[in-house]
């Protein structure tokens, strides 16, 4: 079931990771998919998962 839900989130993460026309846009969609691969990946860490898509979606262009 995990296995399931993680290549999910990794087809949405892949999926959205171009998405956001502006700086704002993309910080939001990274800390989404952050707070979600948290959950996922790192035994309920949504806060810190979030913080770091969003860092991640800030610095990307």
């Amino acid at each position: 079931m995990n296995k399931v839900f993680a290549l999910t989130a990794v087809a949405a993460f892949l999926g959205l990771s171009a998405c956001g026309d502006s700086t704002a846009q993309r910080a939001v969609i990274g800390g989404a998919i952050g707070c979600a691969a948290g959950e996922v990946l790192a035994n309920g860490r949504c806060v810190e998962g979030a913080v770091v898509g969003a860092g991640v979606g800030v610095i990307t262009e």
